[in-house]
């Protein structure tokens, strides 16, 4: 290595420059998904109502999985939130967690991306028999 002489350019920083620097976009990339608090939005509905189906079925499956030890709580809930904005606020909420699910048994390895897609393409094709019947 060199030593720097009087006219050598100094070495620059790998860092931004910092009047360069988007603040807005810095400020929305430490937001989660499921951050709005001060955001405006549109009036909550609130109403009760029964669960369908399937939120029953993919809230057991959820439990389970808690229970069989393929994921925790603090990471069943840390995979709903970093599903991304646009999934999350796309999805509802079960479809969150069977997501969340879905990702999780692929990542650990408990079933590999082609058996879960074929199972999802047997049930749809299921699902549109039983619906055409």
């Amino acid at each position: 290595m060199k030593a720097q002489t009087a006219t050598d350019p100094p070495q620059t920083s790998a860092l931004p420059d910092p009047d360069s620097f988007d603040h807005a976009r810095f400020k929305a990339c430490l937001r989660t998904a499921h951050d709005l608090g001060g955001q405006a939005d549109g009036p909550i509905v609130r109403a009760e109502r029964r669960p369908k189906p399937w939120e029953v079925s993919t809230f057991v499956i959820c439990e389970c999985l808690s229970w069989r030890g393929v994921w925790t709580n603090v990471e069943k809930l840390r995979r709903h939130s970093d599903l991304g904005q646009k999934q999350y606020l796309e999805l509802p909420y079960y479809g969150r967690w069977l997501l969340a699910a879905a990702r999780a048994l692929v990542d650990k390895q408990h079933v590999t991306l082609t058996e879960l897609l074929d199972k999802i393409e047997a049930v749809r094709k299921r699902y549109e028999q039983e619906s055409s019947s």
